[in-house]
């Protein structure tokens, strides 16, 4: 069975009060970065996650899950 990275990372940086840039700005990564992590196009890097999770103040767990991707 394969699974695929589900992620809440839209809804938690709405929370935030934050823009796709602002978020992008606070972890040093460009906004299309952020769009497409949040639409499930690119898969970030361990780092990435972990900058993301601490940019949000939430453990990575709360962002990232994985999920069945119903293939395999």
């Amino acid at each position: 069975m394969t699974s695929e990275l589900a992620n809440t990372l839209k809804a938690l940086r709405a929370r935030e009060g934050l823009t796709q840039a602002e978020l992008a700005a606070r972890v040093g990564v460009t906004r299309k970065t952020i769009n497409t992590v949040e639409n499930r196009v690119f898969v970030p890097s361990t780092i990435l996650a972990l900058k993301l999770a601490a940019a949000l103040s939430v453990p990575v767990e709360d962002i990232f899950s994985l999920e069945p991707s119903g293939e395999g």
